[in-house]
């Protein structure tokens, strides 16, 4: 185990005494004093990005889809979208954004448009996001029957638990398990109805049907792993056990050094 979720050394402060029965992970000293109601969905929607990341998101495949379908000109289209996402992605970094969050939607336009004007099919425009969805499917799948769930790796920081889940706390692995597998099973069906409408149908279809599976899907993975982890035992605050261990030794430290100077 890491120094992140190894157990605290409990028998300083209770002299020796194991947890009661009936002790959940996450109900002692480390545990989140406000328990799993702490997870709420604005704060789950702020991991992902929140609203404002799913406009970023989701408005420039509609403004591609827009123009292709008024002008059919794939340049005027690719470097409207890009322009549009270049634009808020200044305006993240200016309300002081995350760079995470300016850039990463900035980047799939750009591969999308450039991979869209160099082939000269307007369909491409989509690909890189489509690839990038049904890798994240896999990722979502493996990762959970690995029993390391991805969801817990990318969420641990955000509830100050870091990866202490796995050892720790069983609930919250198998929570994290589960919503996992729902980001995984959603996002491969996003791609099981995407990629026959890249192969057989036109650019016009497929950009409409991303714009309509854009943020549906998210919203329902979002949901399903808010109730996962509502029902799921309270986090442990790895950072607090490890600030008050801190503070034990320095008392310690101290008691020490007046005895020696007695």
């Amino acid at each position: 185990m890491t120094s992140l979720d190894k157990p605290a050394a409990h028998d300083a402060a209770t002299g020796g005494e194991p947890p009661a029965d009936g002790d959940a992970p996450g109900d002692g000293p480390g545990a989140q004093d406000t328990g799993s109601h702490d997870v709420t969905k604005a704060a789950m929607l702020d991991a992902f990005g929140g609203a404002r990341g799913m406009v970023e998101t989701t408005v420039p495949g509609l403004v591609f889809v827009l123009s292709y379908t008024i002008n059919r000109d794939i340049h005027v289209s690719a470097i409207a979208a890009l322009s549009l996402s270049a634009l808020m992605a200044v305006l993240r970094l200016l309300g002081k954004g995350t760079l995470k969050h300016a850039f990463g939607g900035v980047f799939g336009v750009a591969f999308g448009a450039v991979f869209a004007m160099m082939s000269g099919d307007a369909k491409n425009f989509y690909l890189p996001g489509m690839l990038y969805t049904l890798g994240l499917a896999v990722a979502y799948l493996v990762t959970a029957a690995a029993g390391v769930p991805l969801l817990g790796i990318v969420l641990g920081p955000l509830f100050r638990e870091n990866m202490s889940w796995r050892t720790r706390n069983p609930g919250r692995k198998k929570a994290y398990t589960k919503a996992s597998y729902a980001w995984g099973l959603v996002l491969l069906a996003k791609s099981a109805i995407t990629f026959p409408i890249y192969l057989w149908g036109d650019a016009t279809q497929l950009g409409w049907l991303r714009v309509a599976l854009g943020i549906p899907p998210f919203l329902l993975c979002v949901y399903l792993t808010w109730i996962f982890l509502a029902k799921a035992p309270a986090p442990i605050d790895v950072f607090a056990e490890m600030e008050a261990q801190e503070e034990r030794e320095r008392a310690a430290e101290a008691a020490a050094e007046a005895d020696s100077a007695r």
